[in-house]
């Protein structure tokens, strides 16, 4: 069993760029998979390893004296859910693209899972779901709102064109992890919106703490990695993947026409070029052998292919 660590803090890291080697050599050597995001304003990521490995890791954050304010949900897989490691710099740990938006200077209200029912449950209040808009389509809060966003760049926007006439109503947001509902309740803060909240840890939180049976969440939550979905105590979920454009698809998905395993499904079939429809039907064909040789296949092609019964012996023979 794999312990998935999510995790995010907004934090000043004047050193990120420096920071990043220690921490990538850090947990490279204790096989931890997965993404981390460093950058200006903090850290942001997904890993999962041994319940040890992620202990070891925690600790390493925590002895830096700067990341006392994680926001940690654990979660578990009986298979590795990431297949490498990437710790990436960029310009902001979750992008909004908008400059000088600091949920460390002024964010909404944090709404604790066993108090958000009620929050919800008030006709006054304005439900946002700030995940993108295949997110949505496979779960989401009762009588939530769906942006209709392909990526969190595209909620500015949003707000602009369909929320200014409630700057004075309260508004409640959402997201899976809770960094993307507390980054655009500090733009929503900067816009002159009066009253926003944001669900603290988000969905997987609220799936984690409060029971089905009180439950007012519809259908499954989204994560970024092989299990595809979580539902209630964050047990999988039913979803498959898309190899091509990456959306989840469920089992009447793959019963259509337009599915190709690894190639195409009906969200995306005629939306990609023959030269990308090949390497797809390329990078199939190479993960098919790697299963029939028992090897494990890692990326998009066959020097990426990792024998891992080979590996495992020559690292007993270290």
């Amino acid at each position: 069993m794999f312990t998935v660590c999510a995790l995010y803090q907004f934090v000043r890291l004047d050193d990120f760029e420096v920071f990043r080697k220690p921490l990538r050599a850090l947990i490279d050597d204790l096989e931890i998979k997965g993404t981390l995001l460093l950058a200006l304003e903090g850290l942001n990521g997904t890993v999962a390893g041994t319940q040890e490995a992620i202990d070891i890791f925690l600790k390493f954050l925590e002895d830096d004296g700067r990341f006392n304010n994680l926001e940690i949900k654990f979660s578990y897989s009986k298979n590795l859910p990431f297949k490498r490691l990437k710790v990436k710099l960029k310009k902001e740990i979750v992008t909004l693209g908008v400059q000088h938006i600091d949920p460390l200077a002024s964010v909404g209200t944090y709404v604790k899972p066993k108090d958000w029912n009620a929050l919800i449950s008030d006709p006054d209040v304005l439900l946002i779901d700030t995940r993108n808009d295949y997110e949505y389509g496979i779960g989401s809060f009762q009588g939530a709102i769906n942006p209709n966003t392909e990526t969190f760049r595209e909620f500015p926007a949003y707000t602009k064109e369909h929320l200014e006439q409630y700057r004075d109503r309260k508004v409640a947001m959402f997201c899976t992890g809770g960094i993307r509902c507390e980054k655009s309740t500090a733009y929503l803060k900067s816009q002159g919106f009066k009253e926003v909240y944001h669900l603290q840890g988000g969905v997987l939180k609220y799936l984690e703490e409060v029971d089905k049976a009180q439950s007012m969440w519809d259908g499954e939550c989204f994560v970024f990695d092989e299990r595809v979905a979580v539902k209630h105590n964050l047990e999988q979920g039913q979803y498959d993947q898309c190899h091509a454009c990456r959306y989840p698809i469920a089992d009447v998905d793959k019963q259509h026409r337009h599915y190709e395993k690894g190639v195409s499904c009906p969200r995306c079939f005629g939306t990609r070029s023959t030269e990308q429809l090949n390497r797809y039907k390329e990078r199939q064909r190479q993960i098919e052998l790697a299963k029939m040789r028992g090897e494990e296949h890692i990326g998009d092609n066959a020097a990426q292919i990792i024998n891992v019964k080979a590996k495992k012996k020559t690292k007993n023979q270290a």
